[in-house]
């Protein structure tokens, strides 16, 4: 048994091993997107629905356009089904990190205050 095979160098190892990360890395995109998407209790079926369509049709095109338009507002700002005080700390916490300034942090505290 040989240890390297001459007929497939060391470079074209390294080509495969590079393409199939590549892929990988694509579809845990295309995954990350979809559920995020889905998760999103703001956007409605039909918006939903036409992202999917576009990911799915136009790949790149599509979950770029997604991550441009959408994916500041993914994680970071969900303040859905909290008490205020938790939004009002979740706020600040993203206000300390640099991830929202003061405007985006007192529009925040409105909301959690608002009946």
């Amino acid at each position: 048994m040989a240890v390297a095979n001459s007929e497939y160098p060391f470079s074209e190892l390294m080509w495969t091993m590079l393409v199939f990360f590549c892929w990988i890395a694509w579809f845990w995109l295309l995954f990350l997107v979809l559920t995020d998407l889905y998760r999103r209790p703001t956007v409605s079926g039909w918006a939903k629905a036409g992202w999917t369509v576009l990911v799915f049709l136009l790949p790149f095109v599509g979950v770029l356009l997604y991550l441009g338009t959408q994916g500041r507002h993914s994680r970071y700002s969900s303040t859905v089904d909290k008490d205020p005080a938790e939004q009002i700390a979740a706020a600040k916490r993203l206000l300390d990190q640099g991830v929202i300034d003061e405007e985006e942090f007192q529009a925040l505290k409105r909301k959690a205050l608002s009946p």
